[in-house]
């Protein structure tokens, strides 16, 4: 007898900025990292204040409000089906010469219980979507050199390694920084 087609409830995926209605949502999913753990790129979403968070990164993609030596930079939640934070992502406008060593211009975390499903590409290819928007033609995406997987999701979107750098942040020996230009 041949097997039943499975019913697998379609996936509708869509980058929201910041809300102050996900707060619940939010918290669940920083609850995944460890307490220390800063979301890569997403510094300003760690602070512990989640209205202050939220209004701080929709001010900064306008630019406002800006701590000294950050660039304006949108955020975006990458959102299951309207209720579930899958990943977290940053698009910054330009580049430090920080940024521009080791930071480049999208950082991008996935929920730990959600990796390995293939929602960082996704996410990714998202992001230059909303790159291009912004006016962007190239951007910079930099992981560490033992994040095998972060790199996959860089070269399946396009990156091409330019090189790489001993790094400087804390607990990184080297810092691969990959290219994708924006058609």
């Amino acid at each position: 007898m041949p097997a039943k087609p499975s019913r697998v409830k379609p996936e509708k995926l869509e980058l929201m900025q910041p809300s102050l209605g996900f707060r619940q949502e939010f918290l669940a999913f920083r609850a995944e990292f460890s307490p220390q753990e800063e979301i890569p790129g997403l510094a300003s979403m760690n602070a512990g204040d989640f209205d202050s968070d939220v209004r701080n990164a929709l001010d900064h993609a306008k630019g406002k409000r800006l701590r000294k030596g950050w660039v304006p930079a949108n955020t975006f939640w990458l959102v299951r089906n309207g209720t579930t934070i899958v990943g977290v992502l940053q698009i910054r406008h330009k580049l430090t010469r920080f940024l521009k060593a080791e930071g480049g211009h999208i950082g991008y975390s996935v929920r730990p219980s959600e990796r390995g499903k293939g929602y960082a590409t996704r996410m990714l290819g998202m992001a230059l979507t909303e790159a291009r928007r912004l006016g962007m033609k190239r951007v910079l995406i930099t992981c560490d050199r033992r994040n095998i997987a972060s790199a996959r999701v860089i070269q399946k979107n396009g990156g091409r390694l330019e090189n790489e750098i001993v790094s400087t942040v804390p607990g990184r020996e080297f810092t691969c920084r990959y290219w994708i230009e924006i058609p």
